[in-house]
This record gives structure tokens, sequence and C-alpha cells, in this order.
């Protein structure tokens, strides 16, 4: 009985916790011909449920713009409930912050785009991201006690 237990990771259900779309300037923002400016801004969150137990959720808002008119504004809390055991206290945190956050952002993206798509608007699709890197930013701004909010671009794509 002196062998150590083997790590365990399962995920136990992925889903989207919030979901929101505004048009601020519909009828006439659809008639407007110039490729608009995306702005997108992500941040990764976690919690713990119980023993064992945890929440991430990436919170996504995308800020689409033509000149100063605001053409549509999106913003998706993707989340997933994943069990951990066995797993050092120093190991959970970038095993929250990197491995599950990658395992939620394919559905992110494809959130994002298709209610973007399902709003009238050409696809918006997210580009990659790097959540190492996020993750050890993220680290460094807590540690000078800063904001935990990363900017990361994105591509569009008409139809």
């Amino acid at each position: 009985m002196s062998e150590q237990q083997q790590p365990v990771f399962t995920i136990e259900k992925i889903y989207v916790r919030d979901l929101s779309l505004e048009i601020p300037n519909a009828p006439g923002i659809f008639l407007e011909r110039e490729p608009p400016q995306v702005n997108l801004q992500l941040n990764t969150e976690n919690q713990t449920i119980e023993d064992a137990l945890y929440e991430v959720l990436l919170t996504v808002t995308v800020t689409a713009k033509v000149k100063d008119t605001v053409m549509f504004l999106v913003e998706v809390q993707q989340a997933g409930i994943f069990r951990i055991r066995n797993i050092s206290e120093e190991e959970i945190s970038p095993v929250l912050g990197i491995g599950c956050a990658n395992i939620l952002f394919p559905y992110l993206r494809e959130t994002v785009s298709d209610i973007v798509t399902r709003a009238g608007f050409p696809a918006v699709i997210l580009n990659p991201v790097n959540f190492e890197a996020i993750y050890n930013q993220n680290q460094s701004k807590a540690e000078a006690g800063s904001s935990t909010e990363a900017d990361v671009k994105v591509n569009t794509k008409k139809n």
C-alpha cells in the first residue's frame, strides 16, 4: 500500500454558462460595407466546487466597431466541471489555468462563431490561444497586484 495513487483527471461537464449578444445600431449597421475592427478580451477563472471538483470559466468579450459605431458585442462564458485528484497543490493551478482552458477553448470558439453568424454578420474565427503564456502572464500580474485579463487578436472572415 506504499504506492502513490495515480493522478485522476476527468471532464464531468462542459457548458455555456452565459451568452449575450447586442446589436445596438440595428438595422442600420447591416448596411455598413466597411470591415469592422474587432477587439477581443479573454479572461480565465476557476473555483473549487467541492473536494477534487473544480469549475473553470473562460469569458470572452468580442466587440466589433466600424469607425466609432458598435456593430455588435458578444460575451460568452464557457465553463467546465473537472474532477482532479492525486495532484499536488502546486500542480492544480496550472492544470486548471492551462490544461482545462485548452479543453474549453474550442467550445468557446465555436459558440462565438455560431452566435455572430446567426446574428447576420461575417463569422468571427478566434485564433488559437497560448494558455500557458496567459497563465504565466497572469501569475506575474497577480504577484504585482494587477488584473488577469488578456487582449487577444482575432481573425474575421467574410461569408
